[in-house]
């Protein structure tokens, strides 16, 4: 059974592992902003959905890239 769970969501449960190691890490420093705990494992569980969904990357920093210098090529 974990077996089957594994080989069909592991983008998502590294996803949630890191946004949870992440977490450890700040509750280590800091125990009062639990909100920003459950904001780290949603982002680590959305970022590996994405992963999973797409075969592309999750931030497409190409497309980024090339909007921002069509947007400031009068400037040059």
């Amino acid at each position: 059974m974990w077996r089957e769970i594994w080989n069909t969501y592991w983008k998502r449960l590294i996803g949630v592992a890191a946004g949870l190691l992440a977490a450890i890490v700040y509750l280590a420093f800091g125990f009062w902003d639990m909100m920003f705990v459950a904001l780290l494992v949603f982002l680590g569980y959305w970022f590996g959905k994405q992963k999973e969904l797409s075969d592309g990357p999750v931030i497409p920093w190409q497309r980024i890239w090339y909007a921002l210098l069509e947007r400031f090529r009068p400037y040059r």
